[in-house]
């Protein structure tokens, strides 16, 4: 079973990632998986550097990611560009992935941009992470330590919460505790598993 599991930007996916992964299943990180794609001398950064221009590099040629997030957050047609380059890599990853791991375990996708970029296709299930705009404004402050015009607009850059609640299987409120979202997580993958058997 291939589980997608998406939702707005500091609304937990990671973190429920984890506790699936504690319940067995193999979890694909798309974020983890785009830093991999831009280390130094891998062909998506070079394309991102024939792109945005050696701006967006580190004085020892790594990509400096806080300078192309100013630049993505900020222009939306540098956003889509961004997209365009490093979905095809990270999609093609992902399926490689998947097709080793598939026969001996089910499979969570964590991907903020699941809808977007069509990954949503190949799943099974979808799996949305919710927090109300509030909550997820004060997380992303705080953890990213950001002012509120920049929470503002990382958090409008993506498509609406509630767009991917209507467009899932189900939703996790990640408004509680951890240990609540892990019970929640725990609740909702045996419920999955017996669907399938």
């Amino acid at each position: 079973m291939i589980i997608g599991l998406t939702g707005g930007i500091a609304t937990g996916k990671s973190e429920s990632a984890k506790y699936f992964e504690a319940l067995g299943a193999y979890t694909i990180d798309a974020d983890a998986i785009a830093h991999e794609l831009t280390k130094k001398g891998m062909p998506a950064l070079k394309e991102l550097v024939k792109c945005f221009g050696k701006g967006i590099l580190n004085p020892n040629g790594t990509l400096n990611r806080k300078k192309l997030a100013e630049i993505i957050f900020t222009d939306k047609q540098a956003k889509l560009q961004l997209e365009k380059i490093l979905h095809a890599y990270i999609i093609a990853r992902i399926n490689e992935i998947i097709s080793k791991k598939m026969k001996k375990y089910d499979v969570v996708i964590n991907a903020p941009l699941l809808f977007e970029v069509g990954l949503d296709r190949i799943c099974d299930k979808i799996v949305v992470i919710w927090a109300p705009y509030d909550v997820q404004a004060r997380r992303l402050a705080r953890r990213d330590k950001l002012n509120k015009e920049q929470v503002e607009k990382r958090i409008s850059s993506q498509m609406p919460i509630e767009e991917k609640v209507k467009m899932a299987d189900y939703t996790i409120d990640n408004t509680g505790s951890k240990t609540v979202l892990a019970k929640n997580v725990r609740y909702l993958y045996a419920l999955l598993t017996a669907e399938k058997k």
